[in-house]
């Protein structure tokens, strides 16, 4: 099992932007000093939830800032971009990094940002793989040229190239059915959802390895991740009384609502292509300390999080993505505290 850290930069209660940037690329610098394999940074625009909006660029400043830590983006909303200046910036990042470079991708979900930016996010799905297909071209193809639905570019030949060949490892964020087989059958591992309960995850990694494998991918090279709200205290009764207390403390409201939702500006419905959001995803029903607890996060003392993570293991995930708090508003210290404990404590388990 590979360990990394999701950072989300969000920001609580209005404190400077410079502050939120400067706590995350805290914890990312401890992330290396204490053995993590890597770290992922969020994107996200027009909200506070989230307050990096070029993913690229932040990652390319922290490769500055570390010599190991691999750099992934956790995701890159494909359909927001030209695909074109996407591939000539991660290959850049790539070359600076030394090779570093995880590139995560996904086709977004929140109304404000499509809105924003004036893209319809019924077109997300179809964009997205447009999107993909010049990228994965543009990175290994001598004059590459593409004329498509959304994007038509002239003859390119890409410069730089990623050092990473043929290109960095590519990872789309899935968990429902169809997106999982729709990127298995390319060979593309799956980023699984931390808001998706342990059974679901167990299904998406059961389905990508039938449907890679049928098409002759090596699935057993592949590295699926899976992202997880996680945390770790000397006690099980500890920890249960931690996790009470972060969900009083957590201002649910604020972070999702109607501009996190997949809304559709014109039809205020659903937008066409998020069914398993509307009819699945958001059915999980209860999601108090008890949901959490049994079917969420990976908490607890040292034990108990060892063996949810060898579940996740005997899923089929070979990366565990391990959110500490990216929603709450944890004093640095404390944070700091909680990752050198996980990694003191958890990760000598599988090393």
């Amino acid at each position: 099992m590979k360990f990394s850290s999701f950072l989300l930069f969000h920001r609580f209660d209005d404190r400077p932007v410079r502050e939120v940037y400067e706590y995350n690329l805290a914890v990312a610098e401890l992330l290396e000093e204490v053995g993590f394999d890597g770290v992922w940074i969020s994107e996200h625009h027009f909200r506070d939830y989230g307050t990096v909006p070029d993913l690229l660029n932040m990652l390319s400043y922290l490769a500055g800032r570390t010599e190991r830590l691999r750099l992934g983006t956790g995701v890159v909303v494909l359909p927001l971009h030209n695909p074109l200046r996407v591939a000539e910036s991660a290959a850049q990042l790539d070359l600076l990094s030394g090779g570093r470079l995880d590139f995560g991708v996904g086709r977004g979900y929140q109304s404000i940002e499509f809105d924003g930016f004036g893209i319809d996010l019924a077109e997300a799905r179809d964009r997205f793989d447009e999107s993909l297909e010049i990228l994965r071209g543009a990175w290994t193809t001598d004059n590459f040229r593409h004329e498509g639905t959304f994007y038509s570019t002239g003859e390119v030949n890409l410069m730089p190239r990623p050092l990473q060949r043929p290109h960095p490892p590519i990872y789309v964020a899935a968990v429902s059915p169809e997106t999982v087989t729709r990127y298995a059958g390319q060979g593309i591992p799956i980023l699984a959802d931390p808001a998706a309960p342990f059974h679901r995850v167990e299904r998406a990694a059961q389905k990508w390895r039938e449907v890679a494998g049928a098409a002759g991918h090596d699935t057993e090279a592949a590295d699926l991740v899976v992202s997880r709200s996680v945390y770790v205290a000397p006690t099980v009764e500890q920890a249960r009384a931690d996790q009470d207390r972060f969900e009083k403390a957590f201002d649910r409201a604020r972070i999702f609502n109607e501009k996190s939702a997949p809304i559709d500006s014109k039809t205020q419905q659903f937008a066409k292509g998020f069914e398993y959001w509307q009819d699945r995803y958001l059915k999980g029903g209860d999601v108090g300390t008890d949901f959490r607890w049994e079917q969420l996060e990976v908490i607890g003392d040292p034990e108990r999080v060892i063996a949810q993570i060898k579940m996740l293991e005997e899923f089929g995930f070979r990366n565990l993505m391990c959110d500490f708090g990216s929603t709450r508003a944890m004093p640095l210290d404390d944070m700091l505290s909680t990752i050198r404990f996980f990694a003191k404590e958890v990760m000598p388990a599988f090393r």
